[in-house]
């Protein structure tokens, strides 16, 4: 029964109600604060892995819980874009993932050629790898000669080709279209040359901005050689003269300067620096192998001997706290058509001239036997069956 609006209301039911509202907005609040940290562990990361040819990298990234792959993109680089693109479809069937869209990108780089990389060799030296290009090593290696063919060649892989089809749509536009439908969210993962990021940032001024991060697998600032009688050493040897060099970037210096000048909000460089500690052993392959795993299995086919290069950009991005060294520079990488050409050029905060560089988180050094049991995890856990061809 209502109280006599003359009649005061007693203390206590006066503060027992200010006690309840209290109580109940505290409730809110706390609900509030569970539901959107409950939100937040749903909410999967978006990624997009934009790469040169399918690697164990991007297998750890699909099969990472909590992570959504948008798309794969390809381009031309230790592959052309057209071989990368059947090993990316293939890949995705083999991780049960054929649902991932594989999208293919650019097959040549913005201005550099073959014809124009033998002409910088006859000035400047040789390179030791060339990607596309390479017709011949200049000195003793253990891993054997690439096949050399043109950019419409595609060769049978030993694990089946895939019966998944390619996209229609061009890397350079499901980049800004990702971008735009998911603004603020979406982490772009590039292991390749950088031609299908500087394309979009060319189309759309607004793609860099628009996207989370760029982690990207390129450039050297000084990698060390690694420890004697490891195989992997020989992917060091040009570091000893050239420390600055690096394959990524040499193939397409142009368009790595216009993608590293765009707006990202936060840039993470892996440069060959922290992979001269890492090896892909024969071990370690039977290790993987030995999961049982559809990716375990395809292992029996994967060349030993090179360093960790592109399982380290997505380790990184997994799991920051791999990383146990770190710098932040200004990155950019010389155009210019000469000796250092396509080299990186990098400033300490304070000393960039200030033309458009964008400052990157570089990592150093890594902890080596916590990616590799990451990786081990990753390749060993459990998936869905093998989309298309069954594997031989």
């Amino acid at each position: 029964m209502p109280l006599h609006p003359t009649v005061p209301k007693p203390k206590r039911f006066s503060k027992t109600r200010k006690a309840l509202r209290r109580t109940l907005a505290l409730g809110l609040v706390a609900g509030g604060l569970l539901a959107a940290s409950a939100q937040a562990k749903a909410d999967p990361r978006l990624v997009i892995f934009d790469d040169d040819g399918f690697s164990i990298a991007q297998w750890m990234i699909i099969k990472a819980p909590n992570v959504r792959v948008l798309g794969i993109t390809t381009v031309t680089g230790d592959v052309w874009q057209k071989e990368a693109t059947n090993d990316a479809l293939r890949g995705v069937e083999v991780a049960g993932r054929a649902d991932i869209p594989v999208v293919p990108g650019a097959t040549y780089p913005f201005l550099n050629s073959e014809k124009l990389t033998d002409r910088w060799e006859a000035l400047y030296g040789k390179l030791i790898w060339k990607g596309v290009w390479m017709k011949k090593w200049v000195e003793k290696t253990e891993q054997p000669l690439p096949y050399y063919h043109g950019p419409d060649v595609v060769p049978d892989l030993p694990y089946g080709n895939p019966v998944k089809k390619p996209e229609t749509e061009r890397a350079a536009d499901f980049l800004i279209r990702m971008v735009h439908q998911y603004p603020g969210q979406v982490s772009i993962i590039a292991t390749g040359p950088m031609t299908n990021i500087a394309l979009a940032q060319t189309l759309d001024p607004e793609f860099a901005s628009l996207a989370k991060e760029l982690v990207y697998m390129g450039g050297g600032l000084n990698p060390r050689q690694t420890r004697p009688g490891v195989v992997a050493h020989q992917f060091a040897r040009e570091f000893l003269n050239s420390p600055r060099r690096e394959f990524n970037f040499r193939l397409d210096p142009e368009s790595a300067s216009a993608a590293l000048r765009a707006p990202w909000k936060h840039i993470v460089m892996v440069p060959a620096d922290p992979s001269t500690d890492t090896e892909l052993t024969p071990e370690f392959l039977k290790k993987l192998e030995a999961t049982g795993t559809p990716v375990g299995h395809v292992m029996k086919w994967h060349l030993s001997g090179f360093p960790l290069w592109d399982e380290i950009a997505a380790s990184v991005w997994l799991d920051p706290s791999i990383i146990t060294e770190k710098q932040d520079l200004f990155v950019d990488v010389n155009s210019q058509f000469g000796p250092g050409y396509g080299d990186v050029v990098s400033w300490t905060p304070g000393y960039e001239p200030g033309l458009g560089e964008r400052k990157n988180e570089v990592v150093l050094r890594i902890n080596v036997p916590k990616l590799e049991k990451q990786i081990l995890d990753l390749i060993g856990s459990p998936q869905a069956p093998v989309s298309g061809h069954p594997l031989p």
